[in-house]
């Protein structure tokens, strides 16, 4: 499954584009502050394996007004990182390589 478009930005971490994003409601278990956000990370010219971060944030949008940083490009570029470091190949087809940084999430009681 690819990213759309629309609704998603570019990036370009050490000479190579990516597009990735955010979703922009809430899952109902992010809108509840249950689960952390996350986003989704693509290579922008080539089709291959996804990277979907889970983050150590409660979805900006949840609905109980849980404080959240927003999700900045230089998050996503320093996941993006991580990721190539961890073994992460954007161009190569397979199921969606999964980043875990939500060590310190607290779900809301």
């Amino acid at each position: 499954m690819a990213l759309g478009r629309k609704g998603s930005r570019r990036i370009v971490v050490d000479g190579t584009a990516y597009r990735w994003r955010l979703r922009r409601r809430p899952t109902y278990f992010q809108g509840l502050s249950l689960t952390p956000c996350t986003f989704a990370v693509e290579h922008a010219d080539a089709p291959g394996a996804m990277l979907v971060v889970t983050t150590n944030q409660p979805h900006p949008s949840n609905w109980f007004g849980r404080e959240a940083k927003p999700v900045l490009p230089s998050g996503v570029g320093q996941a993006i990182q991580l990721a190539l470091r961890e073994g992460w190949i954007p161009t190569a087809p397979g199921s969606p390589f999964r980043l875990d940084q939500s060590a310190g999430f607290t779900p809301s009681p």
